[in-house]
C-alpha cells in the first residue's frame, strides 16, 4: 500500500470516528435534556389542582392533563388485568400490573398502572396473586402516558402476560372505551404491589456520563490523528533535518 493511500484511508477513518463519537455525545446530551424537561414539566403540573372525573368527561387536552395529580372513583375491571413483563423495580425484574378502571358515572375507562410485582422464576407462566377490590374504589396517582413499550419481535399480543400493551388494540379487544392516558397509581405498597416509581429525571447523570465518554473518545481520536499523521509525518522530519 502506497503511503498516500494509507494516509487517505487513515484520514477517512479518523473523520468517520470523529463524526460518530461527536454525534453520539450530542445524542446523549439531548436525552439528558429531554429528561430534565420532563421532570420540570412534572414539577410544574404538580402545582395544579388534581384531575377529577369532571376533567375527563369532556374533550381531552392531554397536554393539559399529563403529569398532574389525579383522584378518580370507579370500579376495577379485573378480568382485563395485564401483567407487563420484564419491568424493573429496585433492580429486580418482574411485572407492571395494569388494570382498567371504569370511571364512575361514565362509559369510559382508563388504564391504571397499579404497581410492580415480582414474578415466579420457576414457572414463568404463573400469575402472581394481586388483590383487586370489588365495588367502587378511589384511585390516586399521577396522569401519565400509556404504559411504555419495550422491544418486541412479534405482532399483536394476547393473554394476561404481555411484553407490551397497545392502547387501541387493547380497547378493541376488551370493548372498553379507553382514554388516551393512564394513571400511575401512588400510595403505599398494597399487598405484593410496590409503587416506588422511579423519578422522571432518573438516569440524567448516566446520560451526562456517557456524553463525557463519547466526547473524550472523540478528543482522543483527534489527538492521536494529529500526532501520528501530522506531527510525526510532516513536522518532526522537517525539524530533524540538518541545517
Amino acid at each position: 500500500m502506497s503511503p498516500k493511500l494509507r494516509f487517505a484511508l487513515l484520514t477517512a477513518g479518523a473523520l468517520i470516528g470523529l463524526v460518530a463519537t461527536f454525534s453520539l455525545g450530542r445524542w446523549q446530551l439531548s436525552r439528558a435534556a429531554q429528561k430534565e424537561a420532563l421532570y420540570a414539566a412534572i414539577q410544574s403540573q404538580n402545582t395544579r389542582p388534581p384531575v377529577g372525573l369532571a376533567d375527563l368527561a369532556g374533550p381531552l387536552q392531554t397536554e393539559q392533563l399529563l403529569h398532574r395529580q389525579v383522584r378518580l372513583r370507579g370500579q376495577w375491571v379485573p378480568q382485563n388485568t395485564v401483567f407487563l413483563d420484564n419491568r424493573q423495580m429496585h433492580d429486580l425484574t418482574g411485572f407492571y400490573v395494569v388494570t382498567p378502571l371504569k370511571l364512575a358515572g361514565s362509559n369510559t375507562a382508563i388504564l391504571v398502572q397499579r404497581g410492580w410485582v415480582a414474578r415466579n422464576f420457576l414457572d414463568r407462566t404463573a400469575l402472581p396473586a394481586v388483590d383487586t377490590p370489588a365495588g367502587e374504589v378511589e384511585v390516586s396517582g399521577r396522569m401519565a402516558p400509556p404504559p411504555s413499550k419495550l422491544y418486541a419481535f412479534k405482532g399483536a399480543e394476547a393473554g394476561a402476560i404481555r411484553q407490551n400493551l397497545d392502547l387501541a388494540d387493547f380497547s378493541a379487544e376488551t370493548g372498553l372505551a379507553l382514554l388516551p392516558l393512564s394513571v400511575l397509581q401512588s400510595g403505599p405498597s398494597e399487598g405484593r404491589l410496590q409503587r416506588d416509581w422511579p423519578p422522571a429525571n432518573l438516569g440524567v447523570e448516566k446520560h451526562y456520563g456517557y456524553a463525557f465518554q463519547w466526547f473524550g473518545l472523540c478528543a482522543l481520536i483527534a489527538i492521536l490523528y494529529v500526532w501520528f499523521q501530522i506531527v510525526r509525518r510532516f513536522i518532526l522530519p522537517t525539524q530533524q533535518r540538518p541545517s
